[in-house]
C-alpha cells in the first residue's frame, strides 16, 4: 500500500464567525458542519451557509436519513433538522475524548481521538457493540459503499485512510498537504469527501479514489 497525495478539489470558507470545523456530514443536498455551538448547512452547490442551529456542536456529526447526530462534550444529541430541537441523547463512547461519527448499518459509528479507535454503537442506547483499532489518531470517520474510512491528524500530517474494518489495516491512503489538518470526514456517497479543517474555518472536498471495475 503506498501513500498518494489528496486532490483537494474545491475549498469552501472561511466562515464568519468560525473559528474551527468539527463534524461534517451530508445529507444529500447540504453538507453539515459542527462549529462549537452551531450547526451549520452548507450548500456545496455555491459555497453559502443556508442555515443554522442553535446547539452544542464540539466533535463529529452524522445523518440517518432523517435525523442529525451530533457530539457535545460527553453526549450525542439526535435532532431534528427541520425544528433543531434536540429529540433524545446518549452517552458518547469516549466520555468526552470522542472525534468523528457516522452513520451505516442502523448504527452510530464513533472516533475515538486518542485512544485511536473505532466504536459501532447503539444509536438508541450508546452500548457499544463492536470495536476496531487504528494505529493512528482517528478523527473523521465515514463509510460509503462499504467502506470504511477514516481521517488520521497527528502532529503537523493529516490524511484520510480505508481500512479493513475487521482488522483495522490501512488499505489506502491519501495524504493531506502539510499544515492542513481534517477534523470531520463524511463522503457523498459519490467522488467526493467532505472534510473539516481542525485549525481553520473552511471546508474541503477531495477527491475519492475510482474503483477500478
Amino acid at each position: 500500500m503506498k501513500p498518494q497525495a489528496a486532490e483537494i478539489v474545491q475549498e469552501y470558507g472561511p466562515f464568519p464567525g468560525v473559528d474551527q470545523v468539527a463534524g461534517v456530514t451530508f445529507d444529500g443536498k447540504n453538507v453539515w458542519f459542527a462549529s462549537g455551538e452551531k450547526l451549520n448547512a452548507l450548500d456545496p452547490a455555491n459555497g453559502k451557509v443556508e442555515r443554522s442551529i442553535d446547539v452544542a456542536a464540539h466533535a463529529g456529526t452524522a445523518f440517518d436519513g432523517q435525523h442529525l447526530f451530533q457530539i457535545a462534550e460527553k453526549r450525542i444529541q439526535k435532532i431534528d433538522p427541520k425544528t433543531g430541537r434536540v429529540l433524545a441523547t446518549i452517552p458518547a463512547p469516549g466520555d468526552g475524548g470522542d472525534s468523528g461519527m457516522a452513520w451505516a448499518e442502523g448504527a452510530l459509528w464513533v472516533g475515538q481521538y486518542r485512544e485511536r479507535k473505532i466504536h459501532q454503537i447503539d444509536p438508541e442506547t450508546g452500548k457499544i457493540l463492536r470495536t476496531i483499532e487504528s494505529n493512528r489518531f482517528v478523527t473523521g470517520v465515514t463509510w460509503v459503499d462499504g467502506e470504511l474510512w477514516h481521517a488520521t491528524w497527528e502532529a503537523d500530517q493529516s490524511d484520510i485512510r480505508r481500512i479493513d474494518p475487521k482488522t483495522g489495516e490501512t488499505l489506502e491512503q491519501l495524504d493531506m498537504p502539510a499544515g492542513v489538518g481534517v477534523s470531520g470526514l463524511e463522503s457523498d456517497g459519490a467522488d467526493r469527501f467532505y472534510c473539516g479543517d481542525g485549525s481553520g474555518a473552511k471546508v474541503r472536498a477531495v477527491r475519492r479514489p475510482k474503483r477500478a471495475k
